[in-house]
């Protein structure tokens, strides 16, 4: 007995000897284990800060990148470079915009129903707009003092639209959809207005017309590429009403952002008090503006037509790679998803391509270079309805991508150069109207005929209506050069007889008729007697007396009433006409 409980106790110690070693290896594990999790931390957390840092770094220097290319040639300078950052992000948000309402209210839906949504949303858009697209640029033209807090208010009512139509994408409110869509779409062509009628106040002495919008589309077209795929990884995974809030919260940014452009861009009120409103028509732009809206308004047909054309052609696999009956005849790498991907891509490396090419082209007439994206439109529609394939409906979507582009581009140089300051709005005002009726007309026939399922009947039904505008164009052109060269012939034959009859000698001392002249001529003694005392020769450039005075009775295109140009009392010095404002940076002085 006395044995077994030596044994017992022997055992005992052994199993607490046994239990204290494991405690302590538990303990040093612990220590082990927690020294081990310590320095992982450390060491992902400072993974981590390198990768935020180096994430940092590469932005600011996307950032700078960015900053030098929007501020080149003098931008930064007169203000072009803060509007074309803010027309990249405004373009942003309206991607993101539309990738929101196309995810809840186009691909949300079946084919057959989406045919009915997209032609409801296309009627109601187009028939309010109509109505209201000509007020819009009156409006403009009226508040050109204030063009910067335009520009504002049409980016804070775009945040404020977004937010509304956030709270309507959970219940599924289709009214308030479509009204919203429809006010986001009136306040961007108000804004495209708006920064289109302010682009020869912000242009350098060294930048085109054309290419400082071909600038601005570049970095819009940019910025809408990288907004829509990220929109739709967000969409996809927060949800359409999340991406419409992340568009609110962009759009009330832009809008204090436009409140901070430079002051020159508003432009002073310089009409008389009491004048009648100058209204705008496409039958009262001159005939370079309503040649090259025409031209316009058959591109954008085209590429309405072609949007919904190709994009229904394929959901309905009507086209020729998706229709083989046999599975093993058709190509496994295009099926629809693809297709409308590759579809897509194309198109959006056309309008890059068409804002380079805009860039390239600055030396060039915009007169030409509409009339050439049209014929080029017109040219690949007639090859596309002969081979119709992938290829080559990837071709006309890259082509109709980039003559939009182009001839927008185009467009807005002849505007800003032919029209004055105190109409420019109200005429893109029409413009901008014309152009989304267009689109949108575009886009319901190419819905009716994607109904048909055939290809080679809306494709050839394109391509007669573009050949028939281009060559109604052409005629009209050739019509007007031929007049004009006619005017000219007539001017110069009766030049002989006029140079035949004798002109009387103007008296210099006696007042001179009001032709434009400027009031204060007589009080500097160039603008005297002496001054048309001697002519100088056209040959030597020395005074001649014996010259005769040129008749200056006549009236003078360059005499125009500056606001310099005023009587000022006796004893005064005329106000200079070359002081400059000095809140307002040289611009080009032909923009």
């Amino acid at each position: 007995m006395e044995g077994g409980w030596e044994r017992a106790r022997h055992i005992s110690r052994r199993v607490a000897r046994g239990a204290a070693d494991a405690g302590r290896a538990t303990v040093r594990a612990t220590k082990a284990t927690a020294s081990g999790t310590a320095r992982a931390t450390k060491a992902t957390a400072s993974g981590t800060a390198r990768a935020g840092k180096a994430t940092a770094r590469g932005a600011r220097g996307v950032g700078k990148a960015t900053r030098k290319l929007t501020y080149a040639g003098g931008a930064g300078r007169t203000g072009l470079g803060r509007l074309i950052e803010l027309s990249a992000g405004n373009s942003a948000c309206d991607a993101l915009v539309t990738v929101a309402l196309a995810s809840t209210v186009f691909f949300g839906v079946p084919v057959g129903e989406a045919r009915g949504s997209v032609a409801l949303y296309l009627v109601i858009t187009m028939v309010p707009f109509a109505l209201l697209a000509p007020f819009v640029g009156p409006i403009l033209d009226r508040f050109r003092s204030g063009r910067r807090y335009v520009m504002a208010g049409t980016l804070f009512g775009r945040g404020l639209l977004c937010f509304a139509m956030a709270a309507a994408v959970g219940p599924g409110d289709l009214p308030t959809l479509f009204i919203g869509a429809l006010g986001v779409l009136v306040l961007s062509k108000a804004y495209n207005v708006s920064r289109a009628a302010i682009m020869p106040s912000v242009l350098p002495a060294d930048i085109t017309l054309v290419s400082a919008n071909a600038r601005v589309a570049l970095f819009t077209l940019v910025s809408a590429g990288v907004a829509v795929p990220l929109g739709a990884g967000l969409t996809a995974w927060l949800g359409s009403a999340a991406i419409l809030r992340v568009a609110m919260v962009g759009f009330l940014l832009l809008g204090v952002v436009a409140v901070r452009l430079p002051r020159h861009v508003d432009s002073p009120d310089t009409e008389e008090e009491g004048a009648a409103p100058r209204w705008r028509t496409l039958l009262k732009v001159g005939p370079a503006v309503a040649e090259a809206v025409w031209a316009n308004v058959a591109i954008r047909l085209f590429s309405g037509f072609l949007l919904f054309f190709l994009l229904f052609l394929v959901q309905d696999e009507a086209v020729p790679w998706l229709a083989a009956a046999e599975p093993w005849a058709r190509d496994p790498f295009f099926d629809i998803p693809k297709t409308i991907a590759l579809l897509a891509g194309a198109a959006g490396l056309g309008g890059l391509a068409g804002a380079v090419v805009a860039n390239w082209t600055r030396n060039n007439a915009p007169q030409l270079i509409v009339l050439a994206t049209l014929a080029l439109t017109a040219v690949t529609a007639i090859v596309t309805a002969i081979f119709f394939g992938v290829w080559t409906a990837l071709l006309i979507s890259l082509v109709a991508a980039f003559a939009q582009e182009l001839g927008k581009l185009a467009l807005d140089a002849i505007v800003q150069r032919e029209i004055g300051e105190e109409v420019r709005s109200s005429t893109f005002g029409v413009v901008e109207a014309v152009l989304q009726l267009a689109w949108v007309f575009g886009g319901l026939v190419g819905l009716v005929l994607s109904l048909t399922e055939s290809s080679l009947a809306g494709l050839v039904a394109l391509a007669v209506a573009l050949t028939a505008a281009l060559g109604w164009l052409l005629v009209s052109r050739r019509q007007r050069v031929r007049a004009t060269k006619a005017k000219l012939r007539r001017q110069r034959a009766e030049a002989p007889a006029d140079a035949a009859t004798p002109h009387a000698t103007p008296d210099h001392g006696a007042p001179a008729p009001d032709h434009g002249a400027p009031a204060h001529a007589d009080a500097s003694p160039a603008y005297g007697p002496t001054a048309h005392a001697a002519t100088a020769h056209p040959s030597t450039g020395h005074a001649s007396p014996d010259q005769p005075s040129p008749d200056y009775s006549g009236p003078n295109p360059s005499d125009e009433v500056s606001p310099y140009d005023r009587t000022v009392p006796n004893g005064e010095q005329p106000p200079r006409k070359d002081k400059l404002d000095s809140t307002k940076p040289l611009t080009n002085p032909n923009g």
